[in-house]
Order: C-alpha cells, then sequence, then structure tokens
C-alpha cells in the first residue's frame, strides 16, 4: 500500500499554487511555498483551513470556509493533473510488480483529483486498487483504509505493508498493524520523520524490492 501525495507524487506545487489563487481571490495576502508545504499530509479540508488561520489547530469562520473550500477545489481541479512522480518511483514499482506483490494506492486526496493524477502521470496501471479519502467514511490516521485494503486482498493486516512520507501514514499503519517504511522526501508537515516510529526508511522507491525480498 503506497501513499500519493509526497511518496509517489511531487503534488506541493500544483496544491500551493490553487491555495495562493484562492487566497488572491478571498482579498488575503499569498503564502509562501514552504508554508504551504508544511499544510500537506491530513487531507484538502485541513489544508484550507490552515491556510486562512495561519495556524494548525484553529477553525475559520464558517462562512469563509465554505466560501474558500469551493475556491481552493476550482483552482485545484485545473492543475492537479500536472504534478509529476519522483525519481524512483516507475522503476520501483515495476520492480515491486515484477516480483509478484499486489499493490494498492491509498490517499486522502479526494477521488476526482486521484484517479486522473494517477492516469496522467502514469502511475494507474501499478494498482490493482485505489482507495481515495472520500472512499470511506474516515481516512488515515484512521486505520479503516488500511484495513479495507487488505479485506479486498484478502491478506492479514501483518503481513501487509504501508509506504508513507508522514506522521499520518505512520499512525494509520500503527493502528491497523501493518509495516510502515517511509521515505525522506515528502510532505510531513515541515518535520522530519521520526525513524524510531517505523519499521524501515528509504530514499526511493527502487530500494523497496530490497526489503521486501
Amino acid at each position: 500500500m503506497i501513499d500519493l501525495d509526497g511518496t509517489l507524487l511531487h503534488t506541493a506545487p500544483e496544491i500551493a499554487a490553487a491555495a495562493n489563487l484562492m487566497l488572491t481571490d478571498l482579498g488575503r495576502d499569498t503564502l509562501p511555498y514552504s508554508q504551504v508545504e508544511s499544510y500537506i499530509g491530513e487531507g484538502a479540508i485541513i489544508l484550507i483551513k490552515r491556510c486562512l488561520t495561519g495556524q494548525i489547530n484553529v477553525e475559520p469562520d464558517g462562512a469563509l470556509f465554505d466560501q474558500a473550500e469551493y475556491l481552493f477545489f476550482a483552482h485545484y481541479a485545473k492543475n492537479a493533473a500536472e504534478s509529476k512522480p519522483y525519481d524512483g518511483v516507475i522503476d520501483g514499482l515495476h520492480a515491486i510488480q515484477n516480483k509478484g506483490f499486489r499493490l494498492a494506492c491509498v490517499t486522502n486526496k479526494p477521488e476526482e483529483f486521484t484517479l486522473p493524477l494517477l492516469k496522467k502521470s502514469g502511475l494507474a496501471d501499478f494498482f490493482e486498487l485505489v482507495v481515495s479519502g472520500d472512499t470511506l467514511h474516515k481516512k488515515k490516521p484512521d486505520p479503516i483504509q488500511l484495513q479495507h485494503i487488505c479485506a479486498k486482498f484478502d491478506v492479514p493486516e501483518y503481513e501487509a505493508m504501508l509506504v508513507g512520507d508522514s506522521a499520518t501514514d505512520i499512525a494509520a499503519a500503527h493502528a491497523a498493524g501493518c509495516f510502515i517504511v517511509t521515505v525522506p522526501y515528502g510532505y510531513n508537515q515541515g518535520k522530519p520523520i521520526d525513524v524510531s516510529q517505523v519499521d524501515a526508511t528509504i530514499n526511493n522507491l527502487t530500494e523497496l524490492v530490497d526489503i521486501l525480498i
């Protein structure tokens, strides 16, 4: 099971562009790219709230949020599929697939953006199953997405692995009882991964096959 944003695809440039267009439409100052990137990892709703408030756990005005949500998704719909895979992703997926492992993509991104993004980036055919942020009634860090994938594949959670880039992925894997492997280049709210909480770290996906075999 592999996370999307910050693990497979470098989506921050397009997300930041959409967020700043949203803020411009609202008559607000735009934010530095690095600040928006630090807000990525827990879904678009939380990202929008953080862009409006400049803080992690503060709720914006409800009417303002509703307007901002509409604007963000309208802008993101125009550029979401432009995101590119990280170095090593396609070669790594080929190597994993060639060893006979079954692959699923699991993300907090809504399906309307996830599926076109996977298709345009050339990654869709690698994944037997895609579970997006709105596929089920909860998403990471809740374990339900990982449990759903394991059930579909008829694989016990303790024999499954999640590859991700954030504390959200780590929490989901721990809650589900899965192995967790992380990459260092993604989005973890500007913080380094706590390697004491993971089973392994890899520099990119080409190294994953060595762990699996």
